[in-house]
């Protein structure tokens, strides 16, 4: 199982960078002559891009990019490292790891060997997400059965209930790491491991609120309790989403955007009444609501308030058969323990939203598999309604390759708006996409994902103008935009000036990888906006299925773009003809 915490240090104010093509308002606009100052990023100004590192640090990040082309040394990478290690022996080994891909990728391999590094980068203005990248080695197999062991509850053993084919578990897939390169993968072992989970995060959360007043921490859902509650809540929220599809499609309102559907509340009430939902009585009490159906008519987010939290959780795994109309439960039985494990996992999400808010540190939940996803974002969702009341504490993350992606950002944003609270989101384009398409193929459901590249940058570009618009209109939103694409980031500078957003107000972030697209980075660090590095660290020993999913991602990086090794060689070329042999960064 891996065991990845995230904790994040944030940046210090940089100098401001003035040069040239993307330009961007910095808001400090004079009172009496309304004057607005601009800020200028030039991305090909390797001079600034590269003045943290040193020339050998330069001549190493060529190195390990252009081994990351060749396919051979990626495919084989496990097995090439293993050998290393045997014939150099472990010290000569791990020497050899920090002079290349470790050194590349990682920090170090503790708290403190760290600092030195995380120092130097913020004083260049960028800050840092910790990443404690250790992993246990599990096999297929051992990875295959904890996710049936985990994923099966003791009623679906005994073919009680129904369930749909995307939110079971299948042994094949059981092993969650398989064709991902970027996220990391918890498997449940028991509730105590959930606990020491917990613990850490905790950990987490406090350094980074020890270190700064706006600090981030990401967690993942999977870390804090058995998944299989994921499966089932998620099914439940797909389900009654699909009813509302077709009682809206009754209504002639099918193939709507999510929120233009809105149903003619009588007409729903008719329509329920005769699948026999329930009684008419009942129908009514169920629109009852402060402001529930006031104009006359329900929209998604009204339906969606239908599904309460209830004392007891299984009550909440209710769905409607789509052929009888009748609300049947998911599965027949629980058993008191699963009952229990439900609990603990909403009460540690509960206690980790209580200790950022505490220490002043904003809550990141990553994004998971589709299977699990609709019940992650829903339990976000409350957090964000419960502690996001006076500023942006929780951040639910948002996968750009997903079709549904813009419809689930839009309906979060909305009912944000509704209830009043800071909306937060991560942007991502998404890191299980060869793994979804291969399950949908294999088991027989529509893929999530879209047909290709293109279209998720379309999407990503969606999103991010919708929440920047959110922004300009309200400056109750927050996003972090996550990505290593050059142009997106120009993309959102552009957007920010039209917006008159400034980096200032700290509402617009970015995030990259240690290691990787630095011209980008650093640049917008000393220009004043907030930035972090994912910054890993762990024993070299530990960290290396981490360094291999590196190595796999840099391959597709570096063979679609030239553009960061011939920044490289430029800045190398200039340091050696202005006599800057011996180039060391000063800060």
């Amino acid at each position: 199982m891996r065991v990845l915490f995230p904790c994040v240090v944030p940046p210090s104010a940089g100098p401001v960078l003035a040069i040239v093509p993307v330009e961007l308002i910095s808001q400090t606009k004079n009172v009496t002559d309304n004057h607005v100052d601009k800020i200028t990023i030039d991305f090909d100004n390797t001079e600034e891009a590269y003045k943290s590192k040193d020339n050998i640090e330069l001549l190493r990040s060529l190195l390990v990019f252009k081994l990351c082309t060749f396919d051979f040394l990626v495919d084989k990478n496990k097995e090439l490292m293993d050998l290393s290690k045997k014939v150099f022996g472990q010290r000569m080994f791990e020497k050899l790891m920090k002079m290349t891909f470790y050194g590349q990728f990682v920090a170090g391999e503790d708290h403190n060997s760290i600092k030195p590094l995380i120092q130097r980068n913020q004083a260049f203005g960028v800050g840092a997400v910790l990443d404690y990248s250790v992993e246990e080695d599990l096999t297929q197999e051992e990875a295959q059965s904890k996710e049936m062991d985990s994923c099966v509850s003791e009623a679906e053993k005994e073919n009680a209930g129904r369930r749909e084919k995307k939110y079971k578990a299948y042994r094949q897939f059981g092993d969650r790491r398989g064709g991902v390169i970027s996220a990391r993968t918890y498997f449940y072992a028991d509730e105590a491991k959930c606990d020491n989970q917990m613990e850490t995060f905790i950990n987490c959360i406090k350094a980074s609120g020890g270190s700064s007043v706006d600090g981030f921490s990401a967690i993942k859902m999977t870390a804090l309790g058995r998944p299989h509650f994921l499966l089932q809540f998620s099914e439940v929220l797909v389900k009654w989403r699909q009813f509302f599809n077709l009682l809206a499609a009754q209504q002639g309102k099918s193939g709507m955007a999510a929120l233009e559907q809105k149903l003619e509340l009588e007409q729903l009430k008719e329509s329920l009444t005769k699948l026999g939902v329930g009684a008419k009585d009942d129908i009514d009490n169920w629109f009852t609501g402060e402001k529930l159906g006031s104009s006359g008519t329900i929209d998604l987010l009204d339906w969606n308030s239908l599904i309460n939290d209830t004392t007891k959780i299984s009550n909440l795994l209710m769905v409607p058969n789509l052929q009888t109309g009748q609300l049947e439960p998911l599965l027949i039985k629980f058993t008191a323990e699963e009952e229990r494990q439900m609990k603990r996992m909403l009460q540690r999400v509960d206690v980790l939203a209580k200790h950022a808010m505490e220490n002043g540190v904003r809550l990141m939940v990553d994004a998971e598999q589709t299977y699990f996803q609709p019940a992650i974002s829903r339990l976000t969702l409350e957090m964000q309604r419960k502690f996001n009341r006076e500023k942006p504490i929780i951040f639910n993350t948002y996968q750009c390759y997903l079709k549904e992606a813009y419809d689930n950002i839009t309906v979060d944003v909305e009912l944000s708006r509704r209830e009043g609270w800071y909306f937060g989101a991560k942007l991502v384009r998404g890191a299980y996409m060869y793994q979804e398409r291969d399950r949908a193929k294999e088991i027989g459901y529509e893929d999530p994902i879209n047909p290709d590249y293109e279209a998720t940058n379309r999407m990503y570009h969606k999103c991010l103008e919708y929440v920047l618009e959110e922004i300009e209109h309200s400056r109750k939103a927050n996003i972090m935009v996550a990505t290593h694409n050059e142009d997106t980031v120009k993309y959102t500078l552009e957007k920010m000036n039209e917006m008159s957003l400034s980096p200032t107000e700290n509402k617009v972030y970015f995030g990259q990888l240690l290691g990787m697209c630095d011209q980008i980075s650093f640049p917008l660090g000393q220009a004043g906006f907030p930035v972090y590095k994912y910054v890993p660290y762990g024993p070299v020993n530990e960290v290396i299925p981490y360094l291999s999913r590196r190595a796999q991602e840099n391959r597709g990086f570096m063979k679609g773009s030239q553009r960061e090794r011939s920044l490289l060689w430029k800045e190398l070329k200039r340091r050696l003809l202005s006599g800057q042999i011996f180039y060391a960064p000063v800060y």
